[in-house]
């Protein structure tokens, strides 16, 4: 049974979500898209309004997909209607928006972030290991990848924390950078411009993270993306895991993925499986959907989500962590823009 959504919203966003259920139809449908000013977007029905959307099928859940402003309004009404909420990132604006929408809908239970970062094949991988051991019990995470509540989301769940104060001392530097690639198109001006890079420590009491992030690294290929992760027996750089195996014996071992299509390989192009050791960590469930690797991460999050909203699963991404992550990413601002450490509190969601 194919897992059913609505959308509000016609960005890219939305749009994204739209082709993965046109690519994968046997496990996604769109039920519709409420819009105020499209007639028609991505070849599924557009409604008016919530209320059209909900009287013409009601959906599994439905996906708020709007600017940043007014995401907590939408997400409001959609649980005024007793209905299941995926918000996208981040659920609110600023400190005071995070604090009323869990003020107003945290209670009840109805709201998911649109969080896919640590379900995409190779972070997922990574979590595997950390949670199994590999490296000990994990001490301090380094992502140079993503931009704020996406990076402090990785950090948060290599690192297994929840919602502890956080100490956060943070500065900016600029650099000029070659940046021949946009959002999904190269254009060709390679002549260095002015970048800026963020730097920020993030102390949890005992446990650490480092943000490394340049304007534009997740699509500009002339940077690369990094990930470590140390441990009290070991580390994870990458794909490569070293860690102590006894007293007198350090080891090494790298992630291994198992890529479909390749050379004389007929089964089409996929990833199947990454594995440590022999052991199989993450295995693609949407083989021959020819799906990205933010595909693959994305289509996961709408599976758990769909499973949650039949009662059939755990919440994959509460509502309380998509604001503590943001929480922390305005600290990280605030941070840049005072040149002073912030230090965050515990908030009424941590309960």
């Amino acid at each position: 049974m194919a897992t059913t959504f609505g959308v509000i919203g016609t960005g890219w966003r939305s749009a994204f979500f739209c082709r993965l259920a046109r690519m994968a139809p046997e496990h996604f449908r769109v039920t519709g898209v409420v819009s105020r000013s499209a007639s028609a977007f991505e070849g599924v029905p557009v409604f008016g309004t919530v209320d059209a959307l909900l009287g013409a099928e009601r959906p599994e859940f439905v996906i708020v997909s709007v600017p940043w402003a007014v995401t907590p309004d939408a997400t409001r009404e959609l649980v005024a209607h007793g209905v299941r909420v995926l918000a996208e990132t981040p659920p609110a604006p600023d400190l005071d928006g995070l604090r009323a929408l869990w003020r107003d809908v945290g209670s009840t239970g109805l709201v998911q972030v649109a969080e896919q970062y640590l379900l995409m094949p190779a972070h997922a991988a990574r979590l595997a290991a950390v949670r199994a051991g590999a490296i000990g019990s994990p001490t301090s995470v380094q992502v140079s990848s993503t931009h704020l509540y996406h990076a402090v989301s990785m950090i948060r769940g290599l690192l297994g924390v929840g919602f502890e104060p956080v100490t956060v001392s943070a500065r900016s530097f600029t650099a000029p950078l070659a940046d021949p690639i946009g959002f999904g198109d190269w254009h060709g001006n390679v002549e260095p411009a002015p970048k800026a890079t963020t730097l920020a420590t993030l102390d949890f009491g005992g446990r650490m993270g480092l943000y490394d992030f340049t304007e534009n690294q997740w699509w500009n290929p002339l940077r690369a993306r990094r990930i470590v992760v140390r441990g009290t027996t070991g580390e994870l750089v990458d794909d490569r895991v070293v860690r102590l195996a006894d007293a007198h014996t350090v080891v090494e071992s790298h992630l291994i993925r198992r890529q479909t299509g390749i050379d004389l390989n007929l089964e089409g192009f996929d990833l199947d499986h990454i594995s440590l050791d022999g052991a199989v960590l993450y295995r693609n469930p949407f083989m021959g959907a020819r799906f990205s690797e933010d595909d693959l991460g994305v289509a996961l999050l709408l599976a758990g989500v769909g499973a949650w909203a039949r009662d059939e699963g755990p919440e994959p991404y509460p509502l309380a962590d998509g604001l503590q992550d943001h929480l922390i990413s305005l600290a990280i601002l605030e941070s840049v823009s005072s040149g002073a450490e912030v230090r965050t509190g515990v908030e009424d969601w941590a309960s």
